[in-house]
């Protein structure tokens, strides 16, 4: 029951729960709390002694305490330091929070004193219910041997069911919410009850930390007795004369039969040392084994008989690859070096182009053709810096690095390793990878390569690496310029018929159980699969319609009887089921506002239309088909190019104002990108704004500037192969991109009229047509027409 209110301070207690009767002494610290005590000694007041919620609140709100606590006495302050004093209080009556009225400087509120029930007389059910409590108090006891006699004593001679409660509550070490709630509990008998429910769960908690403690000893006991076990059989063996060390015996004497240096030597056999002083079940015994039979599987010496003959290097990469001839020369010119020189140092060659052009497989020819072992290590989302170098052999579970691994494996110091997709790194909290390889890739280091695992010197200079990536924008300028960069670029689609008919079709026939004489396809159905079926840099899509072909074949043969098969373009629907690229819809005839621009993506080059709108207007300027911010700007610098030369061109000089004008690339679902569509653009704008029709025959590709100078670009090669397929008879290009005509292939160049520019106005004079200009005359041999994908294509780059 509830009486009249009183306004007290507040101590709010972290931890600690004060029960009526109770001399409780504790260490407070906190500002507030120490301005509450002398409160409450200064102006002889009573204290409310509350628990707190949560203990990490510095500051307590209303909400942060429990509304019941304990109204108390402070009998004494003692100061411990400058920051802390030790309080001692006595717990009269609990209280209840109405309301806290302030929280600074220290909390006061308006308590109301809360008595406990009146329990009645004495009955033999709480009798019952006291002696459950002593018996589980007795057990407690025999759990908690350290539990002091006054508190055993003062329990068994405690008669009244609330006292016991509120004794037991604050004697034995419960958790604080526990406390509070024996606390709260205002009935005396459901309040014992409450204590026998809890302290029947400590006992089971400490039942089960005993159990699990001694489960800990008893296996303990087993190792240790084990180790004991151990040690005496080998002193008694010792006193034998049989040493029984036939393992450390085999380590040393592999060790001493190893191709390696001293150094190497004695940091193993001082290992083997270790491991004999080691108990046999140890942690660090296992450790050490681990370690030696690493080292031990390392090729120390073993190197495989190098073929330094230039001819029959030559003869079979020619036989395993079509074309490549810039990859090949440079790989036999490294041969024709060891040839002359053999204890050269191995080089590192980084083979870069798109998705299956050959750089993987032209790594396993060479290894083939220079008798090196061969072992590829992928690249490709390796973030751990201990994948290149090893873990510490001190780790759980630690092994050496890629590198060390792709020794063991390829048996030989010498092999040759392709680290494909050296691109593809990346880093995170663990390291980085591409710094971890910047000494394996280094001559001038890499002799003396330390594994955090082996922890020895590796020369790893006898090692030839080829590395792969399909850019070098993402490779690290410091890795990069460790490399000597050979680019593959797209194959002609007569560079892929070539390359069907010598190889892919060999292999699906074989691959398929097929005869020559069972299966044939012409170079015409080839390039109609090439034109029709794939969109691709290099030729795996090329390979799989193939094997696609091989397999309709091979049910024919075996279910219909047929002989013999041959495939024809008109046979290639059947086969291979609907056309998946369609002829693009690039300008049949000139137009205006229209022009062909180029641009390039991963699988190869591309026609790029840009149309330009001129309406009446206000001068906007409006851009669509998902452009770059390096495409809008270019075509904000086209406009401000024509502009300056208005008068010149023809153009009304207030254009910009009078007109709108909107440049669309199709397409808009595909991201476009890039400097170079720049001549493109302003050419579709003069015409738009002149008139004037854009020949259907001429594309082009520069980057513009507002003094009107056509600068250089990049992807020369895709473009122009792009331009070839789509029937295009000449390309305008920047006249500093004359110099890469030498690295596009023969076709193309025979093809195709190349017409180089540094000014816009040669552009103008090259694209536009005027009135009795005739476009140039057809080539004698028609090009390929273009393909257009019916899916999502890659990201354009002009």
């Amino acid at each position: 029951m509830e009486q009249t209110t009183m306004n007290i301070p507040v101590l709010a207690l972290r931890g600690l729960t004060v029960f009526p009767g109770q001399n409780a002494g504790f260490d407070v610290e906190r500002e507030i709390s120490m301005l509450a005590l002398n409160n409450a000694m200064e102006e002889g007041k009573e204290i409310l002694l509350v628990t707190q919620r949560e203990l990490a609140v510095t500051y307590p709100d209303e909400e942060d305490l429990y509304t019941l606590g304990t109204i108390g006495r402070v009998l004494q302050i003692i100061k411990t330091s400058d920051s802390s004093v030790r309080v001692l209080v006595h717990g009269q009556d609990k209280g209840r929070i109405r309301r806290l009225w302030q929280t600074r400087p220290f909390l006061q509120a308006n308590v109301v004193k809360v008595e406990d029930d009146f329990p009645g007389k004495m009955t033999r059910r709480i009798e019952a219910i006291m002696r459950q409590t002593y018996a589980i108090f007795g057990e407690y006891r025999e759990m908690v041997p350290d539990l002091p006699d006054e508190v055993i004593a003062k329990v068994l001679d405690c008669q009244d069911p609330g006292e016991l409660a509120n004794y037991i509550g604050y004697s034995v070490n419960l958790r604080p919410q526990d406390r509070q709630r024996i606390l709260e509990e205002l009935n005396p008998v459901k309040r014992l009850k409450l204590v026998n429910e809890i302290l029947t769960h400590e006992l089971d908690v400490i039942s089960l930390e005993v159990e699990m403690e001694k489960k800990v000893r008893d296996r303990v006991g087993r190792v240790q007795k084990d180790m004991i076990l151990r040690e005496q059989v080998k002193v008694l063996q010792h006193e034998l004369g049989e040493d029984g060390d036939d393992e450390i015996q085999e380590y040393s004497e592999k060790v001493q039969k190893l191709n390696v240096s001293e150094e190497i030597r004695k940091k193993l056999m001082k290992e083997v040392s270790r491991l004999a002083k080691q108990p046999y079940g140890s942690a660090e015994a296992s450790v050490i084994r681990n370690y030696l039979d690493t080292c031990l599987e390392m090729p120390w010496g073993k190197e495989t008989k190098e073929r330094a003959d230039v001819e029959k290097a030559r003869a079979m990469l020619d036989k395993d690859h079509y074309g490549l001839t810039k990859v090949k020369e440079r790989i036999l010119e490294y041969i024709a070096v060891r040839q002359i020189h053999p204890q050269a140092k191995g080089k590192i060659i980084c083979l870069v182009g798109p998705p299956g052009v050959g750089k993987t497989s032209i790594a396993i020819s060479v290894a083939k053709a220079m008798n090196r072992k061969l072992y590829r290590i992928s690249l490709g989302g390796v973030r751990d810096e201990a994948d290149i170098r090893g873990h510490r052999k001190t780790y759980i579970g630690a092994m050496p690095g890629r590198i060390i691994d792709g020794l063991i494996h390829s048996g030989s110091m010498n092999p040759l390793l392709v680290l494909d997709e050296i691109d593809k790194l990346a880093s995170d909290m663990r390291g980085d990878p591409a710094s971890a390889l910047l000494e394996v890739l280094d001559s001038e280091q890499n002799s003396s390569f330390r594994d955090h695992f082996l922890e020895i010197p590796v020369d790893l200079s006898r090692v030839m690496f080829i590395t792969t990536a399909n850019t070098t924008d993402t490779i690290p300028r410091p890795l990069l310029d460790r490399m000597e960069v050979i680019e593959l670029g797209s194959y002609t689609d007569e560079e892929k018929v070539e390359i069907a008919r010598q190889h892919l079709i060999p292999k699906q026939l074989k691959e398929h159980g097929l005869q020559k004489r069972q299966l044939s396809i012409s170079d015409d159905a080839l390039r109609s699969i090439i034109s029709g079926y794939t969109r691709e840099s290099g030729v795996r899509i090329l390979e799989r319609k193939i094997a696609a072909i091989c397999r309709k074949a091979a049910m024919k043969i075996a279910t219909e009887g047929v002989k013999k098969i041959a495939v024809t373009p008109a046979d290639i629907k059947e086969f291979l089921g609907v056309v998946q690229y369609t002829d693009s819809e690039h300008m049949h005839q000139n137009e205006v506002g229209v022009v062909n621009g180029l641009a390039w993506t991963q699988v190869g080059g591309e026609i790029l239309e840009v149309e330009v709108n001129v309406m009446d207007g206000t001068g906007k300027l409006e851009l669509t088909g998902n452009l770059g911010t390096v495409m809008q700007e270019s075509a904000k610098t086209a406009l401000s190019c024509l502009r300056s030369r208005a008068g010149e061109l023809g153009i009304e000089k207030d254009f910009y104002k009078t007109k709108d004008i909107h440049i669309h690339f199709p397409e808009g679902a595909v991201p476009k990108d890039g400097p170079s569509a720049g001549i493109a653009i302003t050419t579709a704008m003069l015409s738009a704004l002149t008139g004037k029709k854009v020949r259907k025959d001429v594309a082009m590709t520069g980057e513009v500037t507002l003094r009107g100078r056509v600068l250089p670009i990049g992807g020369l090669k895709e473009k122009t192969m792009a331009a070839l397929r789509n029937g295009i008879e000449t390309v305008i290009i920047p006249r500093e991109n004359e110099k890469d005509l030498e690295e596009i292939d023969q076709t193309v160049r025979r093809k195709l009229r190349f017409v180089p520019v540094s000014r816009v106005e040669e552009v103008f004079s090259e694209a536009l047509v005027s009135e009795g200009k005739k476009t140039a005359a057809q080539p004698e041999e028609m090009p390929l027409l273009a393909v257009q994908s019916c899916t999502a294509r890659p990201d354009l780059r002009v």
